[in-house]
């Protein structure tokens, strides 16, 4: 009997849900998996509200929980009659960690190496997202993933490699490189070990079928010499950054114990944008952190403009239980909804002048499902229902709605 896996949260996640389903189904028991996500409260409410539905819908499946919600909020699940088991992160990719032996949540703080997922394809996806690195050794005052991942744990380059033959070999054309800290990459592994930067070029010298290779989520303050020359020299290498930023006010920053601060944030586009012109930015911001004044706010705002950012990620702020942060005096919650509101306004109006400026362009798009495709610089561009997904196509722009560009 198939497994079905229900995913909340990140890529990684996204993909660890693929791999997970040949363990979570190899006793043949009816089971649902529910990975779960706790980066905001509502992720675990959203969790438990899926749960509570599926075992009236499936009142015969056993029902496990695992993820990061199962190692932070463990006792929350543990008390939903609806669980049968919660599998921790740090054993839901291994076969034993199916087995009524397995240790449960909490072991993962304890990991130090990050096991390969050995998967190839995401199911109704047409990029493919290798992981190569897992946990976190910071400790960003709102931020409880270090809790449900671990330590800062790197697959080796060799793995990494074989990962993306197989891609290729099953016919993928672009890979995106994922982690939890992308840019720490290397650091655990013995010497001497590739950086980020490092990985890329190997990658793509080694794999030199690859069409496209794409990074996730990156912290700026992290990129070495090494990405920075990749970034500039690899044109495989896809135009487009995501930045972990999250706010544009010094004070703020502090508070919330991030190692950059707002000139780092905009000289490093502006040294990557001279590396590289046809950079495209997206960034994540959190909108209401604690003290955050209305000035302090107006700061993250015109970050947007100043970084040159198109595809934004805005997140209201969201206390979790036993980080410094939700001891901090919180942000009324009316201004928070607003000014996430602003934000994503901004985003918008940044988006629609990048489009703007695509029309009357003729771009490489890779088709992906249901009408859709991605130019390099990920944006997304609206397909006559014949182009195939997985194929790429020279494609004439005339115009856009608002969030995809249109083919002539």
């Amino acid at each position: 009997m198939a497994v079905e896996t229900l995913t909340f949260g990140c890529r990684l996640n996204t993909v660890e849900s693929e791999a997970l389903r040949v363990h979570a189904g190899a006793d043949g028991r009816d089971r649902v998996v529910v990975n779960t996500c706790a980066v905001t409260a509502e992720a675990g409410r959203q969790a438990r509200k899926a749960i509570r539905r599926i075992a009236r819908e499936r009142p015969g499946a056993e029902i496990v929980v695992t993820g990061c919600g199962a190692e932070v909020e463990t006792e929350a699940y543990v008390a939903m009659p609806e669980v049968a088991r919660l599998i921790g992160n740090a054993e839901k990719l291994r076969p034993e960690g199916w087995s009524a032996a397995g240790t449960g949540p909490g072991a993962v703080m304890a990991a130090r190496h990050a096991e390969p997922t050995r998967t190839t394809a995401i199911t109704g996806h047409t990029r493919s997202f290798v992981p190569v690195q897992n946990g976190c050794d910071h400790r960003c005052t709102f931020c409880v993933i270090p809790f449900g991942r671990g330590a800062s744990r790197s697959v080796p380059a060799s793995d990494v490699i074989a990962q993306v033959e197989s891609v290729v070999a099953q016919g993928g054309c672009e890979v995106v490189l994922t982690g939890v800290d992308l840019t720490a990459y290397g650091r655990d592994l013995p010497a001497p070990a590739l950086s980020l930067g490092g990985l890329v070029r190997e990658i793509l010298r080694s794999v030199p079928d690859l069409a496209r290779l794409r990074l996730s989520s990156i912290d700026s303050v992290e990129a070495d010499d090494a990405l920075l020359r990749a970034i500039a020299e690899e044109e495989r290498l896809m135009p487009h950054l995501h930045l972990s930023l999250q706010a544009g006010d010094d004070l703020i920053l502090k508070r919330m114990k991030r190692r950059h601060l707002r000139a780092d944030a905009i000289r490093f586009c502006e040294t990557v944008r001279r590396l590289r012109p046809d950079m495209v930015f997206g960034a994540d911001l959190i909108a209401g952190f604690p003290t955050e004044t209305e000035a302090q706010f107006a700061r993250s705002l015109d970050l947007v403009s100043e970084c040159g950012l198109t595809h934004l990620h805005v997140f209201p702020y969201s206390p979790r239980p036993e980080t410094p942060a939700a001891r901090m005096p919180p942000v009324d919650p009316e201004a928070i909804r607003a000014r996430a509101a602003r934000l994503r306004e901004a985003g918008a109006d940044a988006l629609r002048r990048h489009l703007d400026a695509q029309v009357g362009r003729r771009l490489t798009v890779l088709a992906e499902r249901g009408g859709v495709g991605r130019s390099a610089d990920f944006t997304a561009v609206r397909l006559p229902a014949d182009k195939a997904p997985g194929t790429f196509h020279s494609i004439a722009i005339a115009g856009h709605d608002g969030a995809r560009l249109i083919s002539a």
